[in-house]
C-alpha cells in the first residue's frame, strides 16, 4: 500500500478512519503540560482580579507568566504551540479589556470565538460537508473523496456535532455572566469549560469512533 502524494507518511500506521481521527485528536490535546499552559493566563488573571480588582495589574501578571512559560519552552527546545496559543489569546483579551476599561471584556474574545466556531460547525453539517471530513481528507490525500461515502459523511457529522457542543455550551454559560458583569464566575467557568470540557468531548468522540470500523481507502501513487 503506497502513501498518496502530499499525505502524511504516518497515515500508514492507521487502518481505519476511526484510528486516524483518534490519532489526530490526541495530538490536539498537547498532554498535561499543554492543558496547564492553556489554563495559566485565565487562572492568574481571575485570581489577581478577585484579590486586587486592578485590571492593569491582572493583565500584566497574566501576560508576564505566559511569556515566562514561552521562554521555558524555548530554553528546552520543545514545541511552543500551546504557549503561543495562550499568549495570543491573552493578548487579544488584553486589547479588548484595555480599550473598554472593563475586566469582563477579557472574556469577550473567547465568547465571540466560540460562538463563531459553533456557527461554522453547525453550518457545515447543515450543508452536508461536516468539517471533520476535511480533516480526514487532508491526511488521506484527497480532501473531498470522503463525501462520496454516506456512512462516512454521517460519522463526520456526528463527530462535528461533538466538536460544536463545547463551543455552544461555553457561549450559553458565559454570555449571561459577561452581560451581568460576573468576572470571577467568568474566569471560573472559562477554566471549567476549557480543557476539561474539551477532553470530555474527545472522550465522547473516541467512544463513537470505537464503535465503528471504517476502512481507509488509499489511492495508489
Amino acid at each position: 500500500m503506497t502513501t498518496p502524494h502530499g499525505a502524511d507518511p504516518g497515515t500508514d500506521a492507521y487502518e481505519t478512519v476511526e484510528q486516524l481521527v483518534r490519532g489526530q485528536l490526541a495530538k490536539a490535546l498537547g498532554g498535561r503540560r499543554g492543558i496547564i499552559e492553556s489554563a495559566v493566563p485565565t487562572a492568574l488573571f481571575t485570581i489577581c482580579w478577585i484579590i486586587s480588582h486592578d485590571l492593569k495589574l491582572s493583565l500584566i501578571i497574566s501576560v508576564v507568566a505566559t511569556v515566562a512559560l514561552l521562554v521555558v519552552r524555548l530554553a528546552q527546545r520543545s514545541t511552543v504551540q500551546f504557549v503561543l496559543n495562550s499568549l495570543f489569546g491573552i493578548g487579544i483579551a488584553a486589547i479588548f479589556a484595555s480599550r473598554s476599561g472593563e475586566a469582563r471584556d477579557v472574556f469577550l474574545p473567547g465568547i465571540l470565538y466560540n460562538g463563531g466556531y459553533a456557527v461554522v460547525f453547525i453550518l457545515s453539517i447543515i450543508v452536508g460537508w461536516p468539517l471533520l471530513g476535511f480533516m480526514i481528507g487532508s491526511v488521506t490525500g484527497d480532501p473531498t473523496a470522503w463525501h462520496e461515502d454516506r456512512g462516512l459523511v454521517k460519522l463526520c457529522s456526528q463527530l462535528t456535532w461533538m466538536m460544536a457542543a463545547p463551543c455552544i455550551l461555553r457561549v450559553v454559560v458565559q454570555y449571561p455572566l459577561w452581560a451581568t458583569d460576573h468576572v470571577a464566575l467568568l474566569g471560573t467557568s472559562k477554566i471549567a469549560l476549557g480543557w476539561p470540557l474539551q477532553i470530555a468531548s474527545f472522550a465522547a468522540m473516541a467512544w463513537l469512533l470505537g464503535r465503528n470500523h471504517t476502512p481507509i481507502e488509499r489511492k495508489q501513487a
